[in-house]
């Protein structure tokens, strides 16, 4: 299986979400080719990593990421909702990653916008990338297609893509439109016929999320060049196996 894995906000199934520790074991293992992670920026116009709006759910913190600064946010538990373990984990810098990643992983960077929070996004973001010379190893995606169309007036060189939970006749056009060549969408909306079209208009495609070993298994079946995006990358790895060791017999039975 050639389908390169995507660490879903890191892998998120051993250590928390959107944190160090999480992209850290991705960035580690090195069949691991890219990270997806979520942007947004803190009261003080700092990017930082998490993907809810609120922090309720994956800190000790309550309100809006958008209410506290960066120093604040860097003070909140982000781990211990986790696990015990993770206890002090904290909210990461986009910075952080960036540089961790560096020649190691690639990353699909979020922007997480309704195309009223945060107006500063694109620039704040495209800032850091350029400053840490990522331009080949990021796409940045979104569901907001005004953001992307925005990036595309301030950069021709990083890429763009455009996240959906749905197929619609028009969506390459859509792509072709706003200059993005990457498509990241929920993978049961996903089939041969749609993939077949993709890959001849130049669209890389990414199927997310996908954490069950039959339907990771399923979806190589569209193409190697499909991104499999999962919180189980083990899982991932392990239907890898599994497929090299049956083309192994393959081949010995031709013989």
């Amino acid at each position: 299986m050639k389908n390169p894995c995507v660490a879903h906000r890191g892998w998120s199934s051993r250590a928390p979400e959107n944190t160090m520790a999480a992209f850290q074991l991705a960035i580690d293992a090195k069949d691991i080719e890219w990270i997806e992670c979520d942007v947004q920026l803190s009261r003080d116009g700092v990017p930082v990593v998490i993907h809810d709006y609120n922090l309720r759910r994956t800190t000790n913190g309550r309100g809006d990421v958008r209410s506290w600064t960066a120093a604040e946010l860097a003070s909140l538990d982000a781990g211990g909702w986790f696990s015990p373990q993770f206890k002090g984990e904290s909210i990461p810098t986009l910075e952080e990653l960036l540089t961790a990643a560096a020649g190691r992983c690639k990353l699909n960077i979020e922007l997480k916008t309704d195309g009223v929070r945060y107006p500063s996004l694109e620039e704040e973001v495209l800032q850091l990338i350029r400053e840490h010379h990522a331009e080949a190893d990021v796409v940045i995606t979104s569901f907001h297609a005004g953001a992307l169309h925005k990036l595309r007036g301030l950069t021709s060189v990083v890429r763009t893509g455009l996240i959906v939970d749905g197929w619609r006749s028009t969506l390459i056009e859509e792509l072709e439109g706003l200059g993005a060549d990457f498509l990241s969408i929920g993978y049961s909306k996903l089939n041969g016929e749609r993939m077949e079209r993709l890959k001849e208009a130049g669209i890389q495609t990414m199927a997310w999320t996908v954490n069950d070993k039959r339907l990771i298994r399923k979806l190589t079946l569209l193409g190697p060049e499909l991104l499999i995006c999962t919180n189980y990358p083990d899982r991932w790895r392990e239907v890898a196996g599994q497929e090299r060791v049956s083309g192994k017999m393959s081949l010995l039975k031709g013989w």
